[in-house]
């Protein structure tokens, strides 16, 4: 045991430093008797430092999070930390099983945050990882997708004004930063509220693995402990170019229904009256062309061909400064085209 490092205690267990092991907090018992936890793995370091949680499936069919929270934790860095790593790879147990974004009672566990011990299933296990988690740490990165048949293209969002946030998300090296306010029931208002700062990450698809989604989220969450002082420079990536800044964004929607072909995705730099897909009805009788409104970087999109009128097709950010979409772009190129960080067998 290090002298003067004292031992990391959560759910009546204790880590020692330079150890880890992983804590399996109880959340309830299935009607069939079955128990249920919450698992957290603790990399506790020899060193003094930040004590820092990574968290995903908090929806239980994002899986991407859980992949990269894997390879985190098998990622050489950790053989060495200052500080603590609190790994949580799903959060939402119940849902992740059923391949759910929510939990039995149909709740979205990220809308009832801080939760309560005696509410319902989704307070409860809101109010567990706050008080187990949360409590216990500086700051968070939270790991998100898009949903079912949509794909975000790899990005961090943080609350307006927080310039501690700002930076840590310059450090992460995402090609976009979106500027998100808080929503009410959120894990980030919850946590920034106990004065716990949150990045959270989106890339990737609901129920789908994305090997570029996957290699962005590891390098960057290895960045951001880089920056903290939690690891040394061997083994953490660079950045690949400089994140584009964008502090709106907004979806364009399908004016009609039918067949839709996409001539954007993810990544691409658009302009007003960029033609960003066409619709058309099954006999191709009659076409409606859907063109981009403002100038910036795609950073979601449906991967539905068949749309409904209204539905959601292409999420574009809007960049702030000339030439920052560019290097955003450049920087997506950069990144998908970077050596792997693991070997041939751990690429999806």
């Amino acid at each position: 045991m290090a002298k003067g490092r004292a031992d990391f205690e959560l759910g009546g267990e204790r880590v020692a430093p330079g150890t880890r092991r992983t804590v399996d907090l109880p959340v309830s018992i299935l009607s069939d008797h079955t128990p249920v936890t919450m698992s957290c793995h603790v990399v506790h370091g020899k060193r003094p430092g930040p004590v820092l949680f990574v968290s995903a499936a908090i929806h239980g069919d994002e899986v991407i999070g859980v992949e990269i929270v894997r390879r985190l934790l098998r990622a050489r860095p950790l053989g060495s930390i200052a500080g603590t790593l609190l790994a949580v790879p799903i959060v939402n147990a119940f849902g992740f099983i059923n391949h759910s974004r929510y939990l039995p009672d149909r709740r979205d566990l990220n809308r009832v945050f801080p939760g309560h011990a005696e509410g319902s299933l989704a307070a409860r296990l809101a109010h567990l990882f706050m008080t187990e988690i949360v409590a216990r740490a500086d700051l968070g990165i939270d790991l998100h997708s898009a949903a079912l048949r949509r794909t975000n293209l790899p990005q961090i969002r943080l609350t307006p004004g927080n310039d501690r946030l700002m930076e840590l998300g310059r450090a992460f090296g995402a090609p976009v930063i979106l500027e998100s306010r808080l929503r009410e029931g959120s894990l980030r208002m919850a946590a920034e509220a106990e004065g716990v700062d949150v990045l959270l990450y989106e890339a990737g698809e609901g129920l789908r693995f994305d090997e570029f989604a996957a290699r962005a989220g590891v390098s960057g969450i290895l960045r951001v402990m880089r920056h903290l002082g939690m690891v040394g420079a061997k083994g953490v990536p660079r950045r690949h170019g400089t994140p584009a800044l964008c502090g709106s964004s907004s979806w364009h929607r399908a004016p009609v229904g039918g067949l839709m072909r996409a001539y954007r995705g993810t990544g691409d730099i658009v302009e007003p009256g960029t033609v960003l897909c066409a619709i058309s009805d099954p006999f191709g009788e009659k076409e409606v062309e859907v063109a981009s409104e403002i100038t910036g970087i795609v950073v979601g999109r449906t991967n539905m061909p068949v749309v409904n009128e209204g539905d959601a097709l292409f999420h574009v950010a809007e960049t702030r400064r000339p030439g920052h979409a560019e290097a955003a772009a450049e920087a997506v190129e950069a990144a998908r085209e970077a050596a792997p960080l693991f070997d041939e067998d751990e690429i999806i």
